[in-house]
């Protein structure tokens, strides 16, 4: 199967899966902007990562299906926050108004918090169809990665930060938390659905951390050299707000290199993780798909 096929194929399996358990019967129109805020829209690189890793350890599809799950309505919810005017106060996400601006502000707290908390009940159903010993296990790196010292806490420091200068350490370190930890744990919350050496564990984890540093670095490059209409976002949105990003700390051309560098480590970590270079291609090609993107 091409890399193109593997991807629409993944993405329609964690699209029917999302379609299946975020309800349209919440109380109250709650369902109708939990499904706006998470529907039709996203690149999905989370549920992908959570996929391509799941490959790679030979594990279990049908809880890898509720880990991806689990992951995109976290980072959703995230999403919904961030753009409300209490912290970045957006108007355009995914190329159409942001959930406050449909739904009004209260409407898109509770959205959030409702997507938050069916995260975790999707990594625990009541069917048998996953041990109780792995909902555990991918409860305790969802939520850690999401909470104080990760996603919330980087979203805290970015917050404070915001006019202030930071150096490459400091900026680095934030987008650790607010970026990366969701993106390292899709990556182990995919490995945790097979079996893993201690050290295939932490090659995973060194590439799962390269790429979501990757990440931020070309979200910030895009953000000074796309416009909105390509990005379905507000372009220029962290230069106008004057919030420190890799263009503003490095200089354009640097962050580039930046990226790229953070590119062959990650494909270094996925060659010392001791799998199978065939059922590492995958992950492979989505480092590369970060990288490249221009969206």
């Amino acid at each position: 199967m091409s890399f193109s096929a593997w991807m629409r194929d993944a993405l329609l399996q964690v699209e029917q899966a999302l379609e299946r358990w975020v309800p349209a019967d919440a109380p109250a129109g709650l369902g109708e902007a939990m499904r706006y805020g998470v529907l039709d829209g996203g690149k999905r690189l989370r549920p992908l990562l959570v996929r391509a890793a799941c490959e790679a350890v030979q594990g279990d599809a049908a809880a890898a299906l509720h880990a991806a799950v689990a992951v995109e309505l976290i980072h959703a919810y995230s999403l919904v926050h961030d753009d409300m005017p209490c912290m970045d106060n957006d108007v355009l996400r995914r190329g159409k108004p942001t959930v406050h601006v449909r739904f009004g502000e209260a409407g898109a707290m509770l959205a959030g918090d409702a997507m938050q908390a069916l995260a975790f009940e999707v990594l625990t159903p009541e069917d048998g169809s996953v041990d109780p010993a792995l909902q555990a296990r991918l409860c305790a790196l969802l939520s850690r990665a999401a909470g104080h010292a990760g996603m919330a806490g980087g979203q805290a420091i970015d917050l404070a930060n915001t006019g202030k200068p930071l150096d490459e350490a400091q900026l680095r370190d934030m987008h650790h938390r607010k970026t990366g930890a969701l993106l390292e744990a899709s990556v182990l919350m995919g490995a945790a659905c097979g079996p893993t050496t201690p050290a295939g564990w932490a090659a995973l984890s060194r590439y799962g951390a390269a790429i979501g540093l990757a990440f931020q670095v070309v979200d910030d490059i895009l953000d000074v050299t796309q416009a909105s209409d390509k990005l379905g976002k507000t372009a220029g949105k962290d230069q106008h707000l004057n919030k420190p990003t890799y263009v503003s700390v490095l200089g354009l051309e640097a962050a580039r290199t930046e990226a790229r560098a953070l590119r062959r480590t990650a494909h270094e970590a996925l060659a010392a993780s001791g799998l199978a270079a065939e059922r590492c291609e995958h992950l492979r090609q989505l480092a590369d798909l970060v990288v490249d993107r221009e969206h």
